[in-house]
Formats: C-alpha cells, structure tokens, sequence
C-alpha cells in the first residue's frame, strides 16, 4: 500500500492552528500571577514555556524552598524563594505586594490540585491582578487514561477523609457513582484505602493502582478491588493515583438501596433533617430528592413552626 506524504503549506498551518505567544494580559502596573506545573518526576516534563515564565519572574513562591531551590539551581534559574504553604499562606498580600510578577510551584504537579495555590489565586483576583495557569504536568490525568476505564466522565476525589464518618460517607457515596473515580493515596494507607474500597464498591469493581508516573520504576496495576488488595498488602513506594470503575448498571439494579425505609429508620434514630438528607445523599440519592424525603420522614427539625394565631398577634388574651 502507498502512501503519499501531502506538504504542509505556511497558509493550511495559520488555517488549522490557533498558537499564541503573548499569554494574559498583564495589569496596568505590570504585575501577574503565574501558576506553574512542576514535573512529578521526569524532569523533561517542565515545558520551554515554564522555563521562560520562571526566569521572567520577580520571585518563586513555592511550598518547600529547599525541594523547589534544588529544582532552580539544576535549571540554573536564581529567583529569590518565598515560602507560601498551606501554614503562610495568609502572608499571601503581602508577598504578592512586594513581588509583582510572582510564580507560585508546589513540591510536584499542577498548583491548586490537591497541593496549595488555590487560595493565591483569591488573593490574586481579589486585587485585581491577572492570573496564568500554565498546561503542564498532573498526575491524575495520565492514571485516569493508564488505567483502561471510561474517561468521558469522571470524579476527582483528591485524598479521601482517613477515618471516621465522613470517610464512610464519602466511599458510600463513591461507590454509588456511574462514572470512573480518581483517588490520590499515601503507601503506607493504600493497602486499607482498596480494602475499605472492595468493601463499599464491592471486591469484583475494576480499578488501578498507578505509581511512581514518570520514574524509572513506573507502574500501573489493573484489576478487580480485592486482587489489588492482594497484590499491594506488603506496602509499596512513590506517589500513588487509585481510579476505580463507576457502578454498573446491574449492581445500581441489584444492591438499589430502599431509601424510604432507610430514612425511616434514620428519622426514628433522631437524625435531624440536615443530617438525614447527608446520609441519603451518601446512601446515593440526589439532593433534591433526599431533602424532601428527610421532610417527608419526619425528622426532629421536619416539623414547620406552627404560626401564633390571630388572638395572639393581636395581643389579646387567648383565655
């Protein structure tokens, strides 16, 4: 079979591509915010455009400035280092005042995603400075598309609670999704993690276990809760991403929870309407739908304050 290579004009590349080299718009005293990726760890992750902003910058504020200083000095960049985590960073004003055009890092990955950046951010926009994210690494995106499961939708859940009610609440409500789940987990707590997972999704759900993204030692580990379960119960290292399959429609079929008798059992328990809607909204209903069956139950708040009648208001003696 022949195949014919078709030259590509300068005119069909300005037709098909849309590139721009200028970025945001800068304030009109010259001050930005940048938000840069750092590599995961593959240092050739760090893009030419992350180069170029980082040694443009009046100062790199960063999470931990000796990881992020050790980072610099291999890319021979010298910026002065802020530190701006999540213990200071209410100096996050004041930083942005003495550095106009301020890059903030996190130790790896996209700022703001599971790391600080986020609140910079508010105090960026809540001074009218221009704010840039900058495309580049994260670690979520790449496991969500290793792991072989739907990607047309999906939930980012970050690092579940560690323990207590609402650890179960988020699992039970995990467990009740249709769409693919991402997870970010420590080693030493991802052997529990799976095993509270093929408790509350059931030990036959597809999932991965994706670690060390990028490294030397990179690996991704597809199957049913409980085989993972199996397979990582002797600990593991590196950075880890769990993505666990949505809920079939056959289980939401078999395992529907009755949601009328569970609200009825949690009303006669005591449960506050408030706390009633949460726990059918854990259990998996819309929250629309559980609030008005936590009304409909009669939880301990239910009840409408009964209106005073028109004796009362009137201010005459009812007797």
């Amino acid at each position: 079979m022949r195949t014919e290579e078709v030259p590509l004009e300068a005119a069909d590349t300005e037709a098909e591509f849309d590139w721009d080299t200028a970025g945001t718009p800068e304030s009109p005293d010259g001050s930005r915010v940048w938000l840069v990726p750092t590599p995961v760890g593959n240092l050739g992750d760090l893009t030419l455009r992350a180069l170029e902003v980082l040694r443009g910058a009046d100062a790199v504020a960063c999470e931990d400035t000796r990881r992020t200083g050790a980072l610099l000095s291999h890319l021979d960049i010298r910026r002065p280092l802020v530190r701006l985590d999540a213990h200071t960073m209410h100096r996050a004003a004041q930083v942005l005042e003495k550095y106009p055009r301020l890059v903030y890092v996190s130790d790896a990955g996209t700022p703001g995603i599971s790391d600080p950046g986020a609140e910079l951010v508010q105090a960026a926009v809540a001074q009218d400075i221009p704010v840039e994210v900058l495309p580049g690494a994260t670690a979520f995106v790449p496991a969500l598309v290793l792991s072989g499961l739907p990607t047309a939708r999906f939930t980012f859940e970050g690092f579940l609670p560690r323990s207590g009610r609402e650890r179960k609440e988020r699992l039970a409500a995990l467990a009740a999704r249709a769409e693919t789940t991402i997870l970010y987990e420590s080693p030493h707590r991802l052997h529990a993690t799976l095993l509270d997972l093929a408790e509350s999704c059931g030990e036959g759900r597809p999932a991965s276990v994706t670690r060390e993204l990028s490294k030397r030692f990179e690996e991704t580990r597809r199957g049913p809760l409980s085989e993972l379960a199996t397979h990582f119960a002797e600990g593991v290292r590196g950075e880890i991403v769990v993505v666990v399959g949505g809920r079939s429609d056959e289980e939401a079929q078999a395992g529907a929870p009755d949601f009328s008798a569970l609200a009825a059992q949690l009303a006669a328990e005591g449960l506050s309407v408030r706390d009633l809607r949460a726990r059918l909204m854990a259990a998996g209903m819309r929250k629309n739908e559980a609030y008005a069956l936590a009304l409909q139950a009669g939880g301990p708040s239910a009840s409408p304050t009964p209106l005073p009648d028109a004796a009362t208001m009137s201010g005459e003696d009812p007797s």
